[in-house]
């Protein structure tokens, strides 16, 4: 079964997890794309959506849906995303697409972070894709060399900005035995916005799409 196909299935199994006329969070990626296009086909009425990106925004807006400012919106029913890498204990690694911020931001204000992958995400350490990092223009250089004394191997991601008007820093080979601990050391570098580890808020569920259907983690 081609990935394509993964991603419509396990977005399909997302549908189960949004009440109606709730406000949910909907998050970036191929992934959820597909998710949003089931999302509308189901007829299924929401309230209203948080995006996490300029994109989401201009598909969810495409399919009718409104978009609301999370000030306005409060605490969310769920809030469903895709990510580059999950483990057995459904902690991630996301920003690949440059959003992690706003997706960070939109986790800590869910009830209930439904994280929709295929097998292919799956690793039982996080760290085979390179940790995005979002930082302060200004304060490039100076986080790529607290990261390579942590022992990364910092890459620019040249010519791309967030939608916070932000740069990206693409760590490569990272020990994340402790992914908690790693987060929150990270975190604390002056520069950084956030990076693209969700340890200390990880998700409350993984939907995983192989083979043999979509399963839970």
């Amino acid at each position: 079964m081609n990935q394509d196909r993964l991603k419509q299935e396990v977005a399909l199994a997302a549908l189960e997890f949004v009440e109606p006329d709730s406000v949910i969070g909907v998050g970036t990626g191929s992934t959820v794309n597909c998710f949003i296009d089931a999302l509308a086909a189901s007829g299924a009425h929401i309230e209203a959506a948080v995006s996490s990106s300029e994109a989401t925004t201009v598909r969810l807006q495409h399919h009718g849906f409104r978009v609301q400012d999370l000030n306005q919106s409060g605490d969310l029913d769920v809030y469903i995303d895709g990510a580059d890498e999950f483990d057995p204990h459904r902690r991630l690694i996301k920003g690949g697409g440059g959003a992690l911020t706003r997706e960070k931001i939109i986790a800590g204000a869910s009830r209930r972070f439904v994280c929709i992958v295929d097998t292919s995400k799956g690793v039982r350490i996080l760290g085979d894709f390179p940790l995005p990092i979002e930082v302060i223009p200004m304060a490039r250089s100076m986080v790529a060399r607290k990261m390579v004394a942590l022992g990364g191997q910092p890459q620019w991601r040249e010519g791309f900005v967030t939608d916070n008007g932000n740069w990206i820093l693409d760590v490569h080979n990272m020990d994340l035995v402790d992914p908690v601990a790693t987060e929150k050391a990270i975190n604390e570098i002056p520069g950084v916005v956030t990076c693209g580890l969700f340890a200390i808020r990880a998700a409350d569920l993984v939907l995983v799409a192989g083979p043999s259907g979509v399963s839970q983690v």
